[in-house]
Order: C-alpha cells, then sequence, then structure tokens
C-alpha cells in the first residue's frame, strides 16, 4: 500500500483516516525532488526530448535498418 503525505512543520502529516490499526509499522521514505509535486512558482520538470536534444539527430553514417535491428548491430543476433 502507498499513503501519499506530506512535511508540515518537521513533522510527516498523512491524510486521515487510515485504514491501518493501530500499532501498524511503516516506513516512511522521502521521494527524490523530480518525483514530488510540483510546488507554485516552480519550473516544471524538464522534458525528455530538453534533456536529450543536444544529442537527437547527431548520428550519421548508420544502416538504414539501425532501429529495426538494433539488437543485430550491438550484440549480433540475427536480423529481423
Amino acid at each position: 500500500m502507498t499513503i501519499e503525505a506530506h512535511i508540515e512543520n518537521g513533522q510527516v502529516v498523512l491524510p486521515s483516516p487510515l485504514p491501518l490499526p493501530d500499532g501498524t509499522r511503516v516506513t516512511v521514505a522521502a521521494l527524490p525532488a523530480s518525483r514530488q509535486g510540483k510546488q507554485s512558482g516552480e519550473e516544471p520538470a524538464p522534458t525528455l526530448h530538453d534533456r536529450m536534444k543536444s544529442v537527437i539527430g547527431i548520428a550519421e553514417g548508420l544502416p538504414s535498418d539501425a532501429s529495426i535491428n538494433v539488437d543485430h548491430y550491438l550484440y549480433g543476433h540475427p536480423k529481423q
């Protein structure tokens, strides 16, 4: 079960009521900033295109079927 919560004044604030009996052991893990919900005024996370645009389209001299037979060219598997 995953339950989303937030930190308020240094304390974990859970939604209530929770469907858990008293005494249930739980683990709390902080999410990396990129997985946390966007705060107001915060820049949106860059898209995959934004992160990869420096390498998009720079490969030259590839076989015309490279995208279909990538495993053949990388690992020697039979062509499809």
